[in-house]
């Protein structure tokens, strides 16, 4: 698969088949992704592959957090607002989707049950965290985003799927002691990886985007 059809293809999985990927295959992803810029080559990312016994321990114990109501404290702590006219593709995305599952996303419950099915990696039978050292700056940040975002075209390349998920880094503190991360790296991220499940109603749905003119100026 090219580079433009493996941007214009990917899509965030949320059904996921049970059969494995190989570690070689894993490795291959990641090495691929390695070629990321980054600031002065500082190359600022660290990544965990979280498989098999450890990541069902992994999720029951984010699953029982939120069963506890354990309040969340994620490293990079979500926005409070947002600005008016991303604040409108919010709306229309939660319409949208309340529109083709029936399911009121804010509602309390609903939010609850969404929250579930991310802790159990949407089926997955592989998770990915990306997290680096607290002391490095926003550069880092954004750095570890493009990271990320080549990991995941590489997994699509390779026929996987994959979905960035924010909520797997709710309960960051009690993660990083489970897995052994430092205390001193911030968790940033957390993915889901393995073959989708095509069949699956909810890997239907795409979202849209803003069209260039929307977007974009150009000055001469």
């Amino acid at each position: 698969m090219d580079a433009i059809a493996c941007i214009t293809n990917r899509r965030s999985i949320r059904a996921f088949q049970e059969k494995p990927v190989s570690q070689d295959l894993l490795r291959e992803i990641i090495s691929m992704a390695c070629w990321s810029p980054s600031y002065k080559n500082t190359q600022p990312w660290k990544v965990m592959v979280i498989s098999g016994e450890k990541k069902e321990g992994l999720s029951q114990l984010m699953i029982d957090l939120l069963d506890n109501n354990t309040p969340p404290n994620p490293d990079l702590p979500p926005p409070a607002s947002w600005p008016e006219e991303e604040q409108a593709r919010i709306t229309y995305l939660m319409n949208k989707r309340q529109e083709l599952t029936g399911m009121d996303l804010r509602d309390p419950a609903v939010v609850t049950r969404a929250k579930r099915a991310n802790f159990s990696f949407y089926g997955a039978p592989h998770a990915i965290y990306l997290y680096q050292d607290n002391s490095l700056s926003s550069w880092s940040l954004f750095d570890l985003g493009l990271f990320a975002q080549n990991l995941m075209l590489a997994a699509q390349a390779k026929g996987l799927g994959t979905v960035p998920q924010a909520f797997l880094t709710d309960y960051a503190e009690a993660i990083k002691e489970y897995l052994g991360i430092p205390e001193n790296n911030r968790l940033v991220l957390g993915m889901s990886i393995g073959y989708p499940d095509l069949a699956a109603p909810v890997n239907g749905y795409r979202t849209e985007r803003s069209p260039v003119e929307e977007i974009a100026t150009f000055v001469e």
